[in-house]
């Protein structure tokens, strides 16, 4: 999959896509019926995804709460498994922001990525203000030679399906509708970072990384399947996963600390992706640390059973 992150330096070779527009947090099911309409709308044509990054959310309000189901490069990773051919990510600064409906047709979508045919959904806004609407969009395409197609809204046995309900879901400490909306486990994807080894004193080392950036789901533990993407270890796994401040050890920064079951070996650097499968228990505070590796020993044994049955 090649990445472009500029509309106005853009190769030949790199236009003529069909090419579904959004800003793709999470890869859900609904971000995956766009892409698949992309796909089916041409073709012969190289299939391609415009997305923004920053999230324009973060680039309005950076000082909202984190609210983005998956890093960049997470997104980057469900896309190329999605077969996408030409990940348009382009930078959202103020030059892009400052674009008309009309300009952001032209300069971006018909001029710069010499886009053959989009793909977006039925609530697609787009252009300063969000002042440009599906049906402006229609009219610029006849305008400037490029196809549109509408995409209706997706439904799950939960509901609609859409980022809002998912972080809603993660927040109740339910992957299992997470994962009926998404279409997939939710993943929480980055590099193994250095923590403070408590984990191997317990006797439960543990594959730390860092959640800053995105909406937290609900601390506890959780029974999850490992994916190392990268180094001598790279392969897929069993284990159980905390993900919260760590109580028992006073204020600490909210992470994800990670037990993989028979497993050895140093991950540090590593890139990891953690998919949440059950949630086993909240977040706890124990009266000794006897007393939190009897209930960690209880948690790795129901996350076997557990994920043994999948």
């Amino acid at each position: 999959m090649k990445i472009v992150r500029d509309y106005q330096f853009v190769a030949d070779s790199d236009k003529g896509a069909t090419v579904a527009i959004g800003n793709f947090d999470g890869v859900h099911a609904g971000h995956q019926a766009v892409i698949k309409l992309a796909r089916d709308a041409v073709p012969d044509a190289p299939l391609g995804v415009l997305t923004f990054e920053p999230h324009p959310r973060e680039y309005f309000a950076p000082d909202a709460p984190p609210f983005r189901l998956m890093s960049a490069e997470a997104r980057e990773t469900r896309l190329r498994k999605l077969g996408v051919d030409v990940l348009y990510e382009l930078k959202f600064n103020k030059q892009l922001a400052e674009l008309s409906p009309e300009g952001f047709a032209n300069n971006v979508i018909s001029n710069g990525l010499g886009l053959r045919h989009v793909v977006v959904g039925n609530d697609f806004c787009f252009g300063k203000g969000r002042a440009g609407t599906v049906e402006d969009l229609v009219s610029f395409g006849h305008t400037m030679g490029f196809g549109v197609t509408i995409a209706d809204l997706i439904t799950s046995a939960s509901g609609a399906v859409s980022s809002t309900a998912i972080r809603t879901a993660l927040t109740d400490g339910d992957p299992r509708r997470v994962a009926e909306m998404l279409g997939h486990w939710h993943r929480i994807e980055g590099e193994v970072i250095g923590g403070e080894q408590r984990g191997r004193e317990l006797g439960y080392p543990t594959a730390n990384m860092s959640i800053d950036g995105l909406h937290p789901p609900k601390f506890g533990v959780y029974a999850v399947l490992v994916d190392v993407l990268d180094g001598p270890h790279a392969g897929s796994y069993h284990g159980a996963s905390s993900i919260g401040v760590r109580p028992m050890f006073g204020e600490n920064r909210a992470n994800l600390e990670t037990f993989i079951f028979d497993f050895t070996g140093d991950l540090y650097g590593a890139t990891v992706s953690v998919a949440l499968v059950d949630f086993l228990r909240p977040e706890l505070k124990f009266d000794s640390l006897e007393a939190l590796i009897s209930q960690m020993d209880a948690d790795c044994a129901k996350a076997r059973t557990i994920l043994t049955a999948l």
